[in-house]
């Protein structure tokens, strides 16, 4: 049976959409100074907002994160901050109200 490429087609159509957009504002996570976490960066993996290996097969690869202390941290959820692998509230339209703020400004 001949390769209808239907597959490869799918497999473009989810990378188009990736990143996944794993919920809507940050995770509110515990980490330790001197460890290095794999922020996902893809939207996939069950484990957010760390990686799990599920960006295998796109082109979206995890960020590594080595906090300088051992804090709470907020990590965007939604996969689109200005500042990953932080919260930037994109999401939640802070980028374009400090855009509109600054534009006042000057």
């Amino acid at each position: 049976m001949a390769d209808t490429g239907k597959g490869s087609d799918r497999t473009r159509q989810r990378e188009r959409r990736l990143p996944v957009r794993a919920q809507t504002g940050p995770y509110v996570v515990n980490v330790e100074e001197g460890k290095t976490y794999l922020w996902c960066a893809c939207g996939l993996s069950k484990t957010q907002p760390w990686c799990d290996g599920s960006h295998e097969g796109t082109d979206i690869e995890p960020i590594a994160f080595e906090p300088p202390l051992t804090a709470e941290f907020h990590m965007c959820g939604c996969k689109r901050s200005d500042n990953k692998p932080f919260c930037f509230g994109n999401c939640r339209g802070h980028d374009r109200r400090a855009q509109s703020m600054s534009d006042e400004l000057f």
